[in-house]
């Protein structure tokens, strides 16, 4: 299991917007989700959620380029979460570790570069093709066979590019990414198994703080660490592979009581 510490440099953020704007606020919360438990930090310098304001490429570089360098000479392993092209290149000359696209990289003009270089993509479904998310109605009984339409073409143009299938991770995505309807995602989380068989990839699961947790609990986003957590390690025992939070230190404790309470003595 890895874990990712979610790293927003945004002033818009849902949960967290504005608190890790400042490069030397962002690179201490880096490092302390790193020392508490999360093995990858993926970073975001615009927000996608859907009353996100667009942020033009520039500054999303800008943003990254203070923070960036620096956690690399750390030794802190990188994830770039944009769906910017021009981000995306930069992020490639960073040579960091992992590129998360929230479009499951849907830019063809970009798979050369994809194809020569080394980094993980994090192939993230969403019901829109692109932008942030929109809230649109999607009926339940539909969405997962819209999660594995998209994978299989996503998949089969990826490698017909040259880019080896063993780079891919699968996140069916969560939230407002499946549709208003919040039963959606609870559909995606219980057969995850089922993806896992049909790809046979590594699975990555991002639920921390998002609405269909927090209407069910009926708590606001700083209050659904519990929900969060509880989902967390229920995408865990369903097989996923990665999990993407705000709260590493919380889930690295859980697995650890998890692992230890099924051991055989």
């Amino acid at each position: 299991m890895k874990i990712l510490g979610i790293l927003n440099i945004t002033s818009d953020s849902f949960s967290d917007g504005g608190r890790y704007l400042e490069p030397g606020a962002a690179i201490f919360h880096a490092q302390a989700m790193a020392q508490s438990g999360a093995d990858i930090i993926d970073i975001g310098a615009a927000s996608s959620h859907p009353e996100a304001q667009a942020v033009a490429p520039e500054i999303e570089i800008a943003r990254l380029a203070a923070v960036v360098p620096e956690l690399k000479a750390k030794g802190v392993s990188l994830s770039i979460d944009s769906f910017a092209p021009l981000v995306q290149r930069w992020a490639l000359g960073q040579d960091v570790d992992y590129l998360n696209d929230i479009h499951g990289f849907p830019d063809a003009a970009l798979y050369p570069e994809l194809a020569q270089s080394k980094a993980k993509l994090i192939v993230m479904h969403m019901v829109q093709e692109r932008g942030v998310a929109v809230r649109t109605d999607v009926p339940a009984r539909e969405i997962f066979d819209r999660v594995t339409a998209f994978f299989d073409a996503r998949i089969a143009a990826l490698t017909k590019a040259a880019i080896a299938r063993d780079r891919l991770i699968l996140d069916p995505g969560m939230g407002q990414f499946l549709g208003r309807d919040p039963e959606n995602s609870w559909i995606l989380l219980r057969r995850l198994p089922e993806l896992k068989a049909r790809y046979g990839l590594p699975l990555l699961v991002s639920v921390s703080r998002k609405g269909f947790l927090r209407k069910l609990v009926n708590r606001p986003a700083l209050e659904s660490g519990a929900a969060s957590l509880a989902a967390e390690l229920f995408a865990e025992a369903q097989g996923a592979n990665m999990i993407r939070t705000h709260a590493p230190g919380a889930l690295k404790d859980g697995l650890k009581v998890l692992k230890h309470i099924g051991k055989s003595y």
